[in-house]
């Protein structure tokens, strides 16, 4: 029988971290054979060429596809969209993948999801159902998920929403989100291991900041930013940084970034990447969680570590009571701060519940891979939730 061909799509540092795993498993299965491509800021010096990362860890890229042009405006972004489509359709029809797997919901994944449903490629999709009304991708992930055949979703209620969407239930799997799963998997490193790789004096206290922007409305990205950056030097916390991403207005957070650090170069230090391993080690041995990432709503909770979630950008996602919402003002994040920091809420997180915690994510999407055949599962069609949809064909000769 010949190996079933699992291409995997990435295009950002964060998103590979969290399929490294899946990725390893694909590679070590017998009835499996990984195809790589990848895109977006992997293949860009500003972010660092994560690309170097990926061949580091082992795997062969089999495709590479340029987007990421140098503006980032929301028009730069609706180009790179453009590009993707064409380069993501050529290489999927070179390597001829019997899946594709895409996870999340950046603009370049909704890109390589049109270019293999065109191609009629069948597409395994990785945690949709949720819902961040702070920013575009949300309409992206529910787009994915209409192009998709199988569903993996991080929790009952996401699955729930998937089937909402008109995905028939057999085909939408709650398997738990792999991030979490990496945190109780991989070997994070200690702290003394930690801060000499990351070249950086050992501190105790500090917190581990995130800030990509609000792209659904119209915001003032720098004044916002401006806030939480007041807000944490009023607290006195060491900050480590890591830089934003390749979305419209990423560019302004990241020079406010190195604007900071240039001024507090005794207390705080950026990086355009850190990789998977030293981004959960540093997780780990914070005391607080600050910005707009979703690591700090799904990962941070089952470390133990407070959250301070800013903004609207992850509005609509769920969270536990490890996450403490406020707006993006200096008073706001201030108290967030002096609440995350407190004995009292110490308590609240050694007996909050992860609900994006779930036993063997990875090796779960792996069996269902595994089995699926897309050959004898027949036509998509739309489930509908409240009966079963039997349109009637008239006057059909």
């Amino acid at each position: 029988m010949a190996m079933k061909k699992v291409c995997v799509f990435t295009g950002t540092r964060a998103e590979y971290g969290l399929l490294k795993p899946l990725m390893e498993g694909i590679a070590d299965d017998v009835e499996l054979d990984l195809q790589v491509i990848v895109s977006g800021t992997h293949l860009s010096p500003e972010f660092g060429f994560t690309y170097k990362e990926i061949e580091a860890d082992g795997f062969t890229i089999s495709e590479k596809v340029e987007v990421v042009l140098s503006s980032d405006s929301p028009l730069g972004v609706a180009k790179s969209m453009g590009l993707g489509i064409i380069g993501y359709a050529e290489a999927q029809e070179r390597l001829k993948p019997d899946m594709l797997l895409l996870l999340g919901d950046r603009y370049e994944a909704v890109a390589a999801a049109l270019a293999a449903t065109v191609l009629r490629i069948p597409i395994a999709h990785l945690y949709g159902g949720e819902i961040t009304l702070g920013a575009i991708d949300d309409a992206f992930r529910h787009a994915i998920t209409k192009m998709s055949l199988i569903h993996f979703t991080a929790t009952e209620a996401y699955r729930n929403r998937v089937i909402q969407l008109g995905e028939a239930p057999e085909r939408v799997f709650n398997v738990g989100a792999i991030g979490v799963e990496n945190i109780h998997t991989l070997p994070l490193l200690s702290k003394v291991e930690l801060f000499d790789r990351i070249n950086c004096p050992a501190v105790d206290h500090y917190a581990l900041i995130t800030c990509h922007p609000e792209t659904a409305e119209k915001t003032d990205i720098q004044k916002d930013f401006g806030e939480i950056l007041a807000a944490l030097e009023d607290s006195g916390l060491f900050c480590i940084f890591t830089k934003s991403n390749a979305d419209a207005g990423g560019r302004a957070i990241n020079a406010m970034i190195e604007t900071y650090v240039a001024s507090h170069a005794q207390t705080s230090r950026a990086y355009a990447s850190l990789g998977q391993i030293r981004y959960l080690s540093l997780l780990k041995y914070a005391r607080c969680v600050v910005g707009n990432s979703s690591s700090g709503i799904v990962e941070a909770p089952s470390l133990r570590i407070p959250c301070i979630n800013v903004g609207d950008r992850q509005k609509g996602r769920a969270s536990c009571d490890a996450v403490i919402h406020c707006r993006a003002e200096r008073s706001a994040v201030g108290r967030a701060l002096r609440t995350a920091l407190s004995p009292s809420f110490a308590q609240v997180m050694a007996t909050t519940r992860n609900p994006y915690e779930k036993a063997h994510t990875t090796q779960t999407i792996l069996k269902i891979i595994e089995r699926f055949d897309s050959a004898n599962m027949g036509m998509k069609a739309f489930h509908d939730i409240t009966g079963v949809w039997n349109p009637k064909v008239e006057n059909l000769i």
